[in-house]
């Protein structure tokens, strides 16, 4: 067990947590990263990216992510790969105590403890996760190659993941509770144009059927939510793309927290409502994009070297 002193504690390695580093660092600020279980957040497992400035052909999340890393650290960012578990807010200086064992002491702290999947919270998809059940494509569809598989869920994440699961498998078969997509334009008419996919509207999954021995998916049974009438599709592979849920259960004691989970902060600002606690990207806000993150990331860090 060890001990980590700083001026500014910041807690997540995704866009939010690298930006703030990358900022700290440049203003020669005591800080320190904790990276967290996901080092490098959600993006890692992102396909292509084309929405971030500065590149003119699209980079993988992967690649973008590494990037930013590699940054923050020839700038003399200092991390530790652990993970705060449990926070104490009353005092300050706080004290945070990870996974690890290990105690942060800090002035001032950064939470960018990104958000996580949500599940569908069926038995069957428990039983399978790891086992033909999969929340991330470009992680796990290579392992699908000329299989058919389903994409649950119409955001971009959703979408992004069935066009990514084309370069692998024969057939993708969206599945989607409502009539529209709530994605962007371009990727909805990449998703139309695409002959490989079949989108299966105002439909949900009941239950995701699979062997025993060998563990391992082989359909799924379906239900459309308006007329009731149920199919089922036979496929080796399960995609859950619903949306994520703020990691903030941990900081519900001390900050006040949104019906959806994430951190309220003050107009314009970064600021909780403990002087001297920050909150950034996607503990914060649903809009789940890396440039906003990363500037909110930024934001954050100036907030918190003006604090100190």
């Amino acid at each position: 067990m060890a001990e980590y002193k700083s001026d500014l504690l910041i807690m997540g390695s995704g866009p939010a947590g690298y930006t703030a580093g990358i900022y700290a660092a440049r203003a020669g600020v005591n800080s320190l990263i904790v990276t967290g279980s996901s080092k490098g957040g959600q993006l890692i497992r992102s396909g292509w990216v084309e929405n971030f400035p500065g590149f003119v052909e699209p980079i993988s999340g992967f690649d973008l992510m590494d990037r930013i890393y590699q940054q923050a650290v020839n700038l003399g960012v200092k991390l530790i790969d652990d993970e705060i578990t449990e926070v104490d807010f009353y005092d300050n200086p706080f004290v945070c105590s990870s996974a690890g064992g290990n105690s942060f002491i800090s002035k001032s702290i950064i939470i960018a403890t990104g958000a996580s999947v949500k599940w569908l919270g069926l038995p069957s998809e428990q039983k399978y996760v790891g086992h033909g059940v999969s929340s991330c494509a470009t992680c796990d569809g290579f392992f699908y190659r000329g299989k058919e598989v389903a994409v649950v869920g119409g955001g971009n994440s959703a979408l992004e993941q069935a066009l990514y699961l084309t370069n692998y498998v024969e057939k993708v078969y969206i599945i989607h509770r409502r009539h529209s997509f709530n994605a962007e334009k371009v990727m909805q008419q990449r998703i139309f144009e695409n002959r490989k996919i079949t989108i299966f509207w105002n439909n949900v999954v009941d239950e995701i059927i699979g062997t025993e021995n060998p563990l391992e998916v082989s359909g799924i049974k379906i239900r459309n939510v308006k007329s009731d009438k149920r199919k089922y599709l036979d496929i080796a592979g399960v995609f859950v793309s619903i949306g994520h849920h703020p990691n903030t259960e941990m900081f519900r004691r001390y900050l006040h927290l949104d019906a959806g989970g994430y951190i309220v902060t003050k107009a314009h600002s970064c600021a909780t409502d403990i002087a001297g606690v920050f909150a950034a990207g996607d503990v914060c806000t649903p809009y789940r994009q890396a440039i906003i993150a990363a500037g909110c990331g930024a934001k954050a860090a100036l907030e918190a070297i003006h604090y100190i």
